[in-house]
């Protein structure tokens, strides 16, 4: 029997909505959460007879929306889900030939596209709760967009939302916007008067408190709606809660997208008891819950995400936006007066930002690529176009794959239309490729589940070595951290999944109930298809064990999905890794992975708080913390046209001398390498001037040589421009002929670069030099002194004030054309005056200098007339 059908806001508007789509074919709703879009709206197009025989599709962002969607559609229809009104999500299709309705999560409806691009058998789509923003839906979008403006004109389109500003979407499409306003009252907004570092779980617990000494439970059986991120705080929260509930006689009940479909009815449908509901944000706007009074909104919620080193989904804690907040807070005022208590400060709701990026702008999007590649699609005009960067290096991680041809046109390869067989990362689904074609595709399953679900870890983190029951010891030694965990989810499973086993093995229940669905899901997937054939290889008597190994052929599928993840150990039992295509990590402390030299370096994080490198050199940031071992002749076999060979003349760091190397190479990294045979004579010389460039030029002359010689050089020039430059070049030409003939490093270092930069010059242009930029000066008492030539100064010499006695006239070089600046030095060699006019400095400035130096310094000399000085006396106590 159907149900009964309670008005709701929406209802009222549908006509409106049906003429709409009528005449035009497209359209964009706006109506708050809780005023029956989501429901009403898909059987008011079907009784209108607007199917015309076809599905009406509804776009859900999650499975427990599309579910709950669909019973209710189908109990006011009176009807089992799965006949007039299904739902398909992944790997779950509850529908028949008989579905008319069906509500699908977004990733379903893309694969449905890439399937079937015009979307035969299907006569509208709604796409709802839009304001999300989330990836799928914004192709979505864009190729509904496409079909209407080509093939599909009769296609009808509508874009349902909640808080979206319409006008965009609706200029996209090219269509009206309606708006439903809804039914809503009062909602009072408390913030945290000041910071609270408690645990959420406490904080939880003090706003349920606060709320029922107001009164809460004398209200009109109103329920409080509490907002957390995910099923542990969740789960946290409900223990904080247990006290508080049995004493005031409340239901405490949760909500998330991984609870049994008779739990989640349990949190959202009636009840004669009042009800503390623990919900992700799954309640914020696809799920309306009756009797919610009261709110109290956590702040944080965990949104879709991707790991950068890896691509693959994840689910990342992050503050919600301000629409979000005020959306959740409009929960509370559906059926009367509400409070909304929020678990942070207003200065914090103040900063954040006003709506939440859409998914395209910091998603991952190599699934999405190979999609529409697959269709041929790669050119849709989009609300907000991917970015160019994120695209591109989709693209090449595809070739990589072997996903996509290697050409300009980047055209799908039959292995690329292999990986579209599975729902998930094109990395994981490789990994599934590979594990059929080598027979271990179970193993490959619990492989590829492990990296797309949740981290089947506690929220401790049992380390992927720890010790387990019987199992030895904490640092034995493994080959992979991914085998190491999926021992851990065997173990789990040979115990049947029962909790207290997993807790002692450190492991989430939940997560690892959600690696099991998806590992069966991923199984029975590769049941329905195709294998490709084993290739048939020689197998060396060195690979005869790999290939009877499983796990050994299981580290080989890691490595198909992720080729340009491969690391190399500098140093053996060391942590830190050169990485393909350059750059260095650092392994985990953590990893069971603890002697092979080369590994996959799967999974990996930026480390908190900019940590220095260690002492190996191991980059600033990036930890390994999941590492599989692989043979370096693995590459070869299966990437050999990564594989370059190269030849190299290098100079050995411990003894300086030359020797010819041959190297295979991958990414950068050195796979082997041996001595090379007929090393030239030119190849000597280039590798000793490569290895003498690298030290620097002043390496191959006595200390400030070459600087002093240059400096020298470059005055000269600028008082005879007949002299040629020595620049860069010719000093770098200088040193590598020094190298020409020589096989070692240091008999290189044997010889002087300013002699050899001399020979080059010639006599003639040496002799100029030296002339004209003497290195030292004598002066008339026949003490020598350094003349120092600075860039854009003059030249400069300093000595005794008593050793330019006898001289009327100032020093002069550049032959005789620039005088030196003079810094006369005291006794205790600090500058008295520093002068370009001697002859001045004796008439005007010597008598007073001269009055204060004899009374400090009486027992040197201070003649009256320094031009006609008598000898200075020796020092006393000097023998004569």
């Amino acid at each position: 029997m159907a149900a009964p059908l309670t008005p709701l806001p929406i209802d009222g508007l549908l006509p409106d909505v049906v003429r709409a789509l009528a005449s035009g074919g497209a359209l964009v709703l706006e109506a708050p959460p809780g005023a029956g879009k989501t429901t009403r709206v898909p059987r008011a197009l079907l009784d209108a007879g607007l199917a015309k025989g076809g599905e009406i599709v509804i776009l859900e962002p999650r499975r427990l929306a599309a579910r709950l969607a669909a019973k209710r559609v189908a109990e006011e229809l009176g009807e089992e889900v799965g006949r007039t009104v299904g739902y398909q999500v992944r790997f779950e299709d509850v529908s028949s030939a008989a579905t008319r309705i069906r509500f699908v999560t977004e990733a379903v409806l893309t694969r449905r596209l890439v399937r079937d691009p015009e979307l035969r058998g299907v006569s509208a789509v709604l796409l709802d709760e839009f304001h999300e923003r989330n990836l799928h839906g914004d192709v979505a979008l864009a190729w509904l967009r496409r079909l209407r403006e080509t093939t599909r004109p009769d296609l009808l389109v509508v874009v349902m939302s909640a808080t979206l500003d319409a006008a965009p979407a609706a200029a996209f499409l090219g269509c009206p916007s309606l708006r439903s306003e809804g039914r809503s009252f009062p909602v009072e907004i408390e913030h945290e008067p000041k910071d609270d570092d408690r645990p959420l779980a406490s904080k939880v617990a003090s706003a349920v408190r606060t709320l029922l000494g107001r009164g809460l439970d004398a209200s009109k059986g109103g329920h409080v709606l509490v907002f957390l991120p995910g099923a542990g705080e969740i789960r946290r929260a409900a223990e904080s809660l247990e006290k508080l509930a049995a004493e005031n006689d409340l239901s405490v009940v949760p909500l998330h997208g991984e609870l049994p479909p008779q739990e989640q009815d349990r949190a959202i449908g009636p009840s004669t008891r009042r009800k503390i509901i623990l919900s992700t944000n799954v309640a914020e706007s696809s799920v309306t819950i009756e009797g919610v009074v009261a709110v109290i909104d956590g702040g944080v919620a965990r949104v879709a995400s991707h790991d950068p080193w890896s691509g693959m989904p994840k689910l990342a804690l992050a503050k919600i936006s301000q629409a979000s907040s005020i959306q959740r807070a409009g929960r509370a005022g559906r059926t009367q007066p509400g409070v909304a208590l929020r678990l942070f400060t207003k200065p914090d709701f103040d900063r954040r930002p006003a709506h939440d990026v859409p998914e395209i702008g910091r998603a991952d999007l190599t699934q999405l690529a190979l999609e529409l590649f697959a269709a041929k699609k790669t050119d849709l005009t989009w609300l907000d176009a991917p970015p160019p960067r994120a695209w591109q290096s989709a693209i090449t991680l595809l070739r990589r794959l072997g996903a996509l041809t290697t050409d300009d046109a980047a055209a799908i390869t039959p292995l690329g239309e292999r990986l579209l067989r599975f729902p998930i990362h094109p990395r994981a689904a490789r990994i599934l490729v590979e594990g059929e074609r080598r027979d271990v595709v179970d193993d490959a399953a619990i492989v590829a589940a492990l990296l797309t679900e949740r981290d089947i870890r506690s929220a401790t983190k049992a380390s992927f070595g720890a010790a387990r029951p019987g199992r030895g010891d904490a640092h034995a030694t493994e080959p992979s951290d991914l085998l190491a965990m999926r021992d851990r989810f065997l173990e789990a499973e040979a115990s049947r999944f029962s909790a207290g086993p997993m807790r002692a093995s450190g492991l989430d229940a939940g997560a690892t109930l959600a690696v099991d669905r998806a590992r069966k899901q991923l199984t029975r997937a590769t049941r329905g298809g195709e294998r490709e054939p084993r290739e048939a290889r020689p197998a060396s008597p060195a690979r005869v064990a790999v290939a009877t190994d499983p796990d050994a052929e299981l580290l080989v599928c890691i490595l198909a999905g992720f080729p340009d993840r491969v690391a190399k150990r500098i140093r053996p039992g060391g942590s830190a890794l050169a990485l393909a295509g350059g750059g260095s990590a650092e392994l985990s402390g953590d990893s069971v992975v603890r002697h092979a030299e080369w590994m996959v370096a799967a999974l990996a994080e930026e480390r908190q708080g900019g940590a220095p490198a260690n002492v190996h050199g191991a980059a600033r940031g990036i930890v390994v913390s999941a590492a599989s071992a692989i043979e370096p002749e693995t590459l070869i076999d299966l990437y050999p046209e990564r594989i370059e060979e190269t030849r190299e003349v290098v100079v050995q760091k411990s003894n300086g001398r030359v020797l010819g190397m041959s190297r295979l190479v991958y990414d950068g990294l050195v796979l082997s390498e041996s001595p090379a045979a007929n090393v030239t004579d030119e190849e000597l010389g280039a590798a000793l001037a490569k290895a003498a460039l690298a030290k620097g030029a002043h390496a191959f002359a006595p200390e400030g040589a070459l600087e002093r010689f240059l400096a020298r050089a470059r005055f000269a020039r600028e008082v005879d421009d007949t002299i040629p430059a020595i620049d860069d070049a010719r000093v770098e030409a200088a040193l590598r002929s020094m190298c020409s003939g020589q096989t070692t490093l240091e008999a290189v270092a044997g010889m002087s670069l300013v002699d050899v930069l001399e020979a080059e010059l010639g006599d003639t242009t040496t002799r100029a030099i030296r002339t004209l930029a003497p290195d030292r000066l004598t002066l008339a008492r026949g003490r020598g002194v350094r003349v120092e030539y600075e860039p854009g100064k003059p030249p400069h010499v300093a000595s005794r004030l008593q050793d330019f006695f006898d001289m009327a006239e100032t020093p002069r070089v550049g032959g005789g054309r620039v005088p030196v600046v003079v810094h006369l030095l005291a006794p205790n060699q600090r500058a008295v005056q520093v002068t370009q006019d001697l002859a001045g400095f004796w008439e005007r400035h010597y008598p007073a200098i001269r009055k204060e130096l004899a009374r400090k310094y009486p027992r040197h000399l201070w003649p009256d007339d320094p031009t006609r000085a008598p000898p200075e006396p020796p020092p006393r106590g000097r023998r004569s």
